[in-house]
């Protein structure tokens, strides 16, 4: 808090009363309005409300830019004409920060600026702190993600970007509702965590003396939906991983994921490629979208390639080829580390992301996964060595993951008993067993098709923005030191 200004604080509340006392204020039009319908409103009394961003003081004339969720309007006030001018003007009731309502007329000045002439101000709301220096804006990131109301106050590049993500977000939901799908919602605390390979939080919960921990993925829980009779369901919402934070991942973000009765892991790369290409149509317009150093087309459909091939077309190195012996000594030289869980699967997954995943730039569907690193998808009829996976790339980032839903209990269960013992090895991230999710499978589930799509990600990749942080709106980060 400002000394300065809490001492102007106090002398307002002497003079004219609280400044925070107002429970609302009618408002007639935004700023944006205004500018807009300019010939239909001049010399109308119109009230208007936000925040002051510059004040601008020419002898018996003020000049202020007020700024509300639209834009920004000028006020144009005379000391002729605002009775007030001395108290709010000539003292400096009013600052740079504070939020107002005004009422006047719509009129242009001398130069030819749309503004409201001011009649009449209503303090809202007296700002405590300096905002930062306007001409050089708020650029310390430290200050962005820990203050991300001064980064939207001072940077509207940022508040577009979430505006952007909302639309984003609003037009999947639409999407996938004009389709048939439904969208439900599962457990957030969960007393066994699955659907992904990663270490969960874990928590207690006192009353059924149990540990529980925050979903890794709804995947389990949406495909005992499917079995139960809901044959398209969807589900956007949180998941939370304990694991590392970079420019990719936060342990807490916002993913959609898809499940499909009747339907494959083809037709949900269609699927997706039908989202991505649709909302880039209808938020931005197009689908060549400017990132980072190039232009990435989303226009469907997108190129697709397995990964023993990426493999070889980025690094030249064939694992078909190769026993492995061959390839730990390939991965020495390397140096890609090796647990002692790890399989051949294993080994063309650690490959794959040592010398071709960087490498995909433009939207590719990477296909044919290992069982080894698959346990959730169905193998390939013609290979039961490879499964019906896909995960999606551009500039060298993973946007989703799908696959042919595994519906055989008893392979499911051989899976599980497998991902139990990579345990045992110390792979913490394996599956756990969960036989609630077989029984349900005992049932029957139909042939199935699901995805889970990053929506950080996606919306990274629309707004040009190259951390996942500038586009989570309270992305996580170390605790303050007082």
């Amino acid at each position: 808090m400002d000394n300065e200004k809490l001492k102007k604080y106090e002398e307002i509340t002497k003079e004219i009363g609280n400044p925070y006392e107002e429970l609302n204020y009618e408002r007639t039009n935004l700023s944006e309005e205004i500018i807009n319908d300019f010939s239909k409103l001049e010399n109308k009394e119109v009230a208007v409300a936000g925040r002051i961003m510059a004040i601008r003081k020419q002898g018996n004339i003020c000049f202020a830019d007020l700024v509300d969720e639209k834009g920004k309007i000028q006020l144009y006030i005379k000391s002729e004409e605002f009775k007030d001018y001395k108290i709010f003007i000539e003292k400096n009731f009013i600052d740079r920060g504070d939020i107002i309502g005004a009422k006047g007329i719509i009129t242009k000045t001398k130069r030819g600026e749309i503004s409201v002439l001011v009649k009449e101000i209503k303090l809202l709301a007296k700002a405590l702190n300096n905002l930062p220096e306007k001409f050089h804006g708020l650029k310390d990131t430290e200050i962005i993600y820990r203050k991300r109301y001064l980064d939207l106050i001072m940077n509207s590049a940022s508040k577009d970007v979430f505006i952007k993500r909302s639309k984003i977000v609003a037009h999947i939901r639409d999407f996938m509702n004009k389709r048939g799908f439904i969208e439900v919602e599962t457990p957030i605390l969960q007393p066994i965590y699955g659907g992904g390979e990663a270490k969960p939080f874990k928590t207690h919960h006192n009353e059924l003396d149990m540990d529980m921990y925050l979903r890794i993925a709804p995947e389990l829980y949406l495909k005992k939906l499917i079995v139960g009779g809901l044959e398209r369901v969807y589900e956007i919402g949180k998941l939370f991983r304990n694991e590392g934070i970079d420019t990719k991942h936060n342990p807490e973000y916002t993913s959609m994921e898809i499940y499909w009765a009747y339907k494959s892991a083809d037709d949900m790369m269609k699927l997706t490629e039908e989202i991505i290409t649709s909302a880039c149509e209808t938020v931005l317009g197009k689908t060549k979208i400017e990132y980072a150093d190039t232009t990435l087309d989303f226009t469907a459909p997108f190129e697709r390639i397995t990964m023993v091939d990426a493999i070889k077309k980025y690094g030249d190195i064939d694992v078909n080829k190769l026993s492995i012996d061959e390839m730990k000594k390939i991965a020495e030289k390397h140096n890609i580390k090796i647990e002692k869980h790890m399989g051949k699967g294993h080994l063309i997954e650690l490959f794959f992301e040592e010398f071709a995943e960087k490498k995909i730039i433009q939207p590719t569907f990477v296909i044919d996964y290992p069982v080894e690193i698959s346990p959730l998808a169905k193998r390939k009829k013609d290979n039961k060595e490879i499964t019906d996976r896909f995960e999606l790339f551009a500039y060298g980032r993973e946007l989703c993951n799908g696959y042919s839903e595994l519906n055989d209990p008893i392979d499911q269960k051989k899976r599980f008993e497998e991902q139990t013992q990579k345990r045992k090895l110390g792979y913490e991230e394996a599956h756990m067993m969960d036989i609630s999710f077989i029984d349900a499978l005992e049932y029957g589930m139909p042939p199935t098709g699901g995805v889970g799509l990053g929506i950080d990600r996606l919306v990274m990749f629309l707004t040009n923005s190259q951390s996942i942080k500038d586009v989570i709106l309270f992305p996580t980060l170390r605790k303050e030191e007082n």
